[in-house]
């Protein structure tokens, strides 16, 4: 299996049976994976923070940044390749509260919010989540069967299959 890491601030979209799709280190940063069963094309993004109002600079430079703008280009790109929105399986992992983070922020959980908000606009579904706490997670989608497993530091972990 070929794998493509996608960094913080990056998304990626296949078709490829033989390819995974993965990031790590999720934080207050949120992961989000999407998966159409029958055209099998997914794809993921890897925002770290939630509204691109805040920083027009950067969201020049790395748009997939701000959960306002990477949500909707991962959808976008997923029904390019194929997807059909009605179909799409979506699931996401991180918006941890981190140590050291100043409370007042709490990135993380406005990180969710937006994640809330920008699936029921399109109108997707998520069907699961490891989310919150204050833990780092890790998220891998098999392109060939639309298994995704979520995992902890640790043994901790969900996996989703399309059965």
């Amino acid at each position: 299996m070929e794998q493509i890491v996608v960094g913080v601030g990056e998304c990626a979209i296949s078709g490829a049976p033989e390819q995974v799709l993965a990031t790590y280190g999720l934080g207050s940063c949120i992961a989000l994976a999407v998966y159409d069963p029958v055209r099998r094309v997914g794809g993921l993004a890897h925002y770290m923070l939630p509204d691109s109002a805040i920083d027009s600079g950067q969201r020049r430079g790395q748009p997939c940044a701000f959960a306002d703008i990477a949500i909707p280009l991962l959808l976008q790109l997923a029904t390019r390749q194929g997807a059909d929105l009605r179909r799409l399986r979506a699931f996401a992992a991180g918006g941890a509260s981190m140590a050291g983070a100043a409370p007042a922020f709490e990135i993380g959980k406005r990180n969710y919010e937006a994640l809330l908000r920008e699936l029921g606009r399109a109108g997707v579904p998520l069907e699961g989540e490891a989310v919150g706490g204050a833990i780092s997670r890790n998220l891998r989608l098999v392109i060939g069967t639309g298994r995704v497993r979520i995992w902890e530091s640790g043994e901790r972990h969900a996996e989703y299959a399309k059965d």
